[in-house]
């Protein structure tokens, strides 16, 4: 078993004033922390026949096309406005520090896929209900979403109570 919490860096004040960003590249650039965070994430999984990853920009990207190729899934991206090429559903959210949008494809998922959602940290919450919002006006089913880490006192997991939340770390 691997210690992956000495591969996490607290960044004070970032991105704004009061927040302490819990920084992952550490992690990731350590192969083996890497592959151990892999195999952790893609077991809260198992055994429930996925077939679309869908990671959140861009952090959350890295470890969903790594659980995507071994869960055999295609991988979706759920982007910050004006990066995806094509046709896009759009959903606004609030987070911790402001406003965003995140945009999807519209062809990305189709009714009745089932999809597991993934991002490196769930903090508030906003982000990931608004990727469920959009995964389900897609007709996704969205049978877990996990993270890499939770920070609880933001009870952000309030916000997926409609869904199973799996997180490797929680501070």
């Amino acid at each position: 078993m691997i210690e992956i919490e000495k591969y996490i860096r607290d960044v004070q004040d970032f991105p704004k004033r009061g927040v302490v960003f819990k920084d992952i590249t550490p992690l990731l650039s350590n192969a083996e922390a890497t592959s151990y965070c892999l195999e952790q994430l893609t077991g809260f999984c198992e055994n429930m026949a996925i077939n679309k990853v869908v990671g959140i920009e861009t952090r959350g990207f890295f470890f969903a096309t790594l659980m995507a190729q071994k869960l055999n899934a295609g991988f979706i991206p759920i982007r910050k406005p004006g990066k995806l090429p094509f046709d896009t559903l759009k959903q606004p959210y609030t987070l911790e520090y402001g406003m965003d949008t995140l945009e999807i494809h519209e062809d990305a998922i189709s009714k009745g896929d089932r999809v597991l959602l993934h991002d490196d940290v769930l903090a508030t919450g906003g982000t990931a209900r608004a990727a469920c919002n959009l995964i389900e006006k897609l007709g996704g089913e969205i049978v877990q979403c996990n993270f890499l880490i939770e920070i609880e006192f933001l009870k952000g997991a309030q916000k997926l109570n409609n869904y199973e939340v799996r997180s490797l770390l929680t501070y």
